[in-house]
């Protein structure tokens, strides 16, 4: 029988760009919401503000947020949609085959998860 695969840990980065998303997603930071400032961020997970801000800069790479100068940085109209319509899109190609294999070997079907 094959092991389960482990998985390698994420960078620290990834970790906090995920942590991000969920919030936009789940509401916590709604369209026009200032983000935590970098700093302010670190603190709260202590983290450095170099990884902090490298995960906000991929979020305004992708146009999921603004940056006001002096004043900080918000989640721009359309990001939770955008966001979600990507989580979908990379749960049901990365995520998703591996649960239905393990179901598969588990001998489980969809209602049985109901």
């Amino acid at each position: 029988m094959n092991a389960p695969r482990i998985q390698p840990a994420r960078p620290v980065y990834l970790r906090l760009r995920d942590e991000i998303c969920a919030a936009i997603l789940d509401g916590r930071y709604a369209e026009g919401d200032m983000l935590p400032s970098v700093r302010a961020l670190a603190r709260q997970h202590g983290a450095n503000p170099l990884t902090v801000a490298k995960a906000y800069q991929q979020f305004q790479e992708e146009g999921l947020v603004t940056v006001q100068r002096g004043i900080g940085m918000f989640v721009v109209s359309g990001a939770a949609e955008t966001l979600r319509a990507r989580e979908r899109e990379r749960f049901l190609r990365e995520e998703w085959p591996q649960i239905a294999a393990r179901m598969r070997r588990l001998g489980l079907v969809a209602a049985d998860l109901v």
